[in-house]
């Protein structure tokens, strides 16, 4: 039998998509190209995944950069309470943290990703393993799929919800921007965000390893002269340059990324005000006054952080602690409190979370996904050109453009008494 909807892609928007589907009354074949469903959200928020935030539909649309409004009626149709909800039905408790960001209890991701499973499966949809080579379109609207195996499977409409290009051992390899081009639609320029930053100059190599919990950051455009973005937690330094929870969420904030244009400030002791700091240096000094200086700093840095430091100072390393003048104590002050890397640029699109860039909102309707170019044809999830800052508004989308564009499908199969025409 021919099924009401074909859901291309088993992640988080394909699986929401099949399961409203399913339940709604339709008939749903979803097909994933990987041996299980879900291998993205599996690995989303460090194994434990944040599945939304905690925030007002405003709150989240203001979260999103890239064609943030496109997303207002589907996000408002099924907003980040009704996913906690939801999930709290299929019996995954969840909790609220910092920044509002939603988790399961359980801390496993791959609670939210069996709940899903399980959810469609007692629906009825039916899942096949393959991977989608290209659209089978009649008469301008879209009939079905053939498989790389050359199978071709026929449905009265199709969901296209197979990811980005980031994470691409996931399965997210770029697929659904194939087959939207085939169909006519426009796809936007890709590129890496949630992404760690490469550095210039030798120090970041030099600190590789070296994880700072509790750092301030500010990033600064010396194009425009201004401050972009600012944050506060856990930071690393790696041998290309920096990653950790606030890099990947400034990175989301580097729209036009020039080597060198971008400067990451980092405040080694956010804790402590300029004034607060100097008197701790004082102390330190009066301390250690026949010590070296690089040789007196092991209670105020990581060992590891102290060389890089004492250079930046320009205090030789031997410099007895009673002959630091207040002009060198203050210019060290400044190298704790602004310590500057000057960005390079991206890591490779393989390695963020999230792909920027995707089919264009403007051929897609915001209320039911479905393709303004070709009847029967639908987009939900990563493949869209929309991406958030991290915090849990990227799985939210997700989930509320897979939920719009199954009521979407179903209510028009109730509209025709049965499959699609």
């Amino acid at each position: 039998m021919t099924p009401d909807l074909l859901v291309i892609g088993g992640g988080a928007a394909g699986m929401m998509a099949a399961g409203r589907a399913a339940e709604l009354g339709c008939s749903v074949c979803l097909v994933e190209k990987n041996e299980r469903l879900g291998r993205k959200i599996d690995i989303t928020g460090k194994g434990r995944c944040n599945l939304t935030n905690n925030c007002s539909v405003q709150e989240l649309i203001a979260s999103v950069p890239s064609n943030g409004r496109f997303l207002y009626g589907a996000v408002s149709a099924f907003p980040p309470q009704e996913t906690m909800a939801f999930f709290e039905s299929l019996g995954v408790p969840v909790k609220t943290e910092r920044g509002s960001r939603v988790f399961p209890v359980s801390d496993r991701a791959k609670d939210v990703s069996a709940a899903l499973e399980g959810w469609l499966r007692r629906g009825g949809c039916q899942v096949r393993h393959g991977t989608a080579r290209e659209l089978l379109l009649c008469e301008g609207r879209a009939v079905g799929v053939r498989l790389e195996n050359g199978e071709e499977l026929r449905a009265g409409a199709v969901l296209v919800a197979c990811g980005g290009a980031s994470y691409p051992g996931t399965g997210s390899t770029g697929d659904g921007y194939r087959l939207a081009e085939q169909a006519g639609h426009t796809v936007t320029p890709l590129r890496p965000s949630l992404v760690p930053l490469t550095a210039q100059g030798e120090d970041c190599g030099e600190l590789m390893g070296l994880s700072l919990r509790n750092i301030g950051l500010s990033v600064w455009d010396r194009k425009r002269n201004r401050e972009i973005y600012s944050d506060f937690g856990e930071l690393l330094f790696t041998h290309f340059g920096l990653s950790g929870p606030v890099i990947l969420s400034a990175s989301s904030h580097l729209r036009e990324m020039e080597p060198g244009r971008y400067e990451a400030r980092i405040d080694l002791k956010p804790a402590l005000s300029p004034e607060q700091l100097d008197a701790r240096l004082q102390r330190d000094f009066a301390e250690n006054r026949n010590r070296d200086f690089a040789n007196s700093l092991g209670a105020l840095l990581p060992r590891k952080l102290i060389p890089v430091a004492v250079r930046r100072s320009g205090i030789p390393g031997d410099t007895k602690c009673n002959a630091i003048t207040r002009e060198m104590r203050r210019g060290f002050l400044q190298e704790l409190k602004r310590f500057t890397v000057t960005i390079q640029g991206f890591r490779p699109l393989a390695e963020a979370i999230v792909t920027s860039g995707g089919v264009s909102v403007r051929e897609l309707s915001p209320k039911t996904m479905e393709s303004r170019l070709v009847p029967n044809l639908y987009f939900a999830g990563e493949v869209v050109d929309v991406d958030a800052y991290t915090g849990g508004f990227n799985l939210q989308i997700a989930f509320s453009t897979g939920r719009a564009a199954a009521e979407a499908i179903a209510s028009k199969r109730g509209e025709k008494g049965g499959i699609l025409q």
